[in-house]
């Protein structure tokens, strides 16, 4: 009886893994799929700017990055289980909406729906993940979560260039069928986790994030185009500076506040946070920038764009899985970080010095894709994991939500940077521009996590932190 009740449990557990994981890869797929379909959609709606045509992506990721926290905050307090499953139908919900918008405002509107229900699931996820799994096998687990995470972001233009072909709103359905079945399953999987007594997050603090974030990018946005006049950029700034003071506020005063303050006080906490935000930023701009260069530069259709990006995601899976869990128990989270943000800025390296307006997609492209793929999955799974070994096990929501909302701000940041570089006109120079910048990011972001190793080591925190 005693192994079948374990043979169970190790069902369960794998199950989980399967459930969780594929709901962060539809969440983290739709950050980035649209980047590849941004030219039908454009047609398909009177050829609108690319600065409008952001927000078709930024809409989402700022709305995801600003409910994070209290979508934490809720799972904690009403259950994981539950959040995370209202999650998912209200983000299937979404998904089909934005396949069927008939305007672009309601597209605008329908990913904002998606976003919401990314945001309530996402920390869930993580949080049902850490309970399933024995403490010993949580950062394995963590990478494979964050495997799928990362693959999904980096499939996003390959997958959408495939899907492409057929319609633009194929990107959204895609997600329609997987949303289904996750519904079907989860609730007979998942368990229930562990409640606590606090009350109803800060959901003005939460929307004071979205107008304060939203604010910030309008502004980088608007600031290259000929229409921009100083004293709209002034309000903008004024009223994101005023709505995240106001955010920070309440949240030093709420007793369920929309930034866990008290979490992001915990230095590997911060200090992880802030290396994943200017990585994602790298990580962002990145993606965007290859889908422009491919569809740009080379003058590849969206199909073959697609297939030339589909080795790094490939890159992404092997490292983060084979690799990745191993390195972080032997060397920790901070070292394996900045080794990955090393590789990283080292592709893009690659990048700047071969290619040139001339296809040459094996000798020019390929490697440094290699490498940058390589980088991705050692970064996001090791600076992922500093939630569970930071953070006791009644924080994991709001630690979840605070990793995954620096990743959304550095993708909203790394994106909104380059549709300022590129708002002059996209050419050879601009892109290359943008690789310098990236390759700035993830230089960054590589000292940061240095940092953090040798405060780890110094804390004898290699495996675990007493926070």
């Amino acid at each position: 009886m005693a192994t079948t009740i374990t043979e169970v449990s190790a069902a369960r557990t794998r199950a989980t893994v399967v459930v969780v994981s594929a709901a962060a890869f539809l969440a983290s797929l739709d950050l980035f799929i649209v980047n590849i379909a941004f030219p039908d959609i454009r047609t398909a709606f009177g050829n609108a700017d690319l600065g409008a045509m952001s927000w078709v992506l930024n809409g989402y990721t700022v709305v995801f990055a600003a409910f994070l926290n209290p979508a934490g905050r809720l799972g904690d307090r009403y259950g994981h289980r539950r959040i995370f499953l209202w999650g998912l139908a209200v983000f299937t919900l979404g998904s089909t909406a934005c396949g069927l918008s008939g305007s672009f405002g309601l597209l605008v509107a329908s990913r904002v729906v998606q976003a919401l229900g990314a945001a309530m699931l996402m920390p869930s996820s993580l949080a049902l993940l850490l309970a399933a799994v024995p403490a010993a096998r949580r950062a394995t687990a963590v990478s494979t979560w964050s495997a799928v995470g990362a693959m999904a972001a980096a499939l996003g233009p390959p997958l959408g260039g495939l899907l492409v072909e057929f319609s633009w709103r194929w990107i959204f359905f895609v997600n329609v069928p997987l949303g289904v079945l996750a519904l079907a399953v989860g609730p007979v999987v998942l368990a229930k986790t562990t409640t606590s007594g606090t009350g109803l997050p800060d959901l003005f603090g939460a929307l004071c994030v979205v107008v304060g974030v939203g604010a910030l990018v309008w502004a980088l946005i608007e600031i290259p185009t000929p229409e921009a006049s100083t004293p709209m950029l002034a309000v903008a700034v004024a009223v994101a500076v005023t709505a995240m003071a106001v955010a920070i506020w309440r949240s030093a005063r709420h007793p369920v506040p929309a930034l866990d303050l008290g979490a992001v006080r915990v230095l590997p906490m911060w200090s992880g946070c802030l290396a994943l935000l200017v990585f994602s930023a790298a990580f962002a701009a990145m993606l965007l920038g290859s889908v422009m260069f491919l569809t740009t530069i080379w003058g590849l259709g969206p199909a073959a764009a697609g297939l030339c990006l589909s080795p790094g995601p490939i890159v992404v899976v092997l490292v983060s899985l084979t690799l990745a869990g191993r390195l972080i128990g032997r060397f920790g989270v901070g070292t394996v970080a900045a080794a990955g943000a090393v590789t990283y800025a080292l592709g893009v390296v690659i990048w700047l010095c071969r290619i040139g307006p001339e296809p040459d997609y094996l000798a020019d492209f390929l490697p440094g894709q290699l490498f940058t793929g390589a980088g991705v999955g050692l970064v996001i799974p090791s600076l992922s994991a500093v939630t569970g070994l930071a953070l006791p096990a009644q924080q994991w929501g709001a630690g979840s939500a605070l990793t995954n909302t620096a990743r959304q701000l550095g993708t909203v940041l790394g994106t909104a940077v380059l549709t300022v570089v590129y708002a002059p006109g996209i050419d050879l120079a601009s892109i290359r521009l943008g690789w310098e910048l990236i390759i700035g990011g993830a230089g960054t972001a590589a000292l940061i996590a240095a940092a953090l190793a040798i405060w780890w080591h110094r804390a004898d925190g290699h495996v675990s932190v007493k926070s």
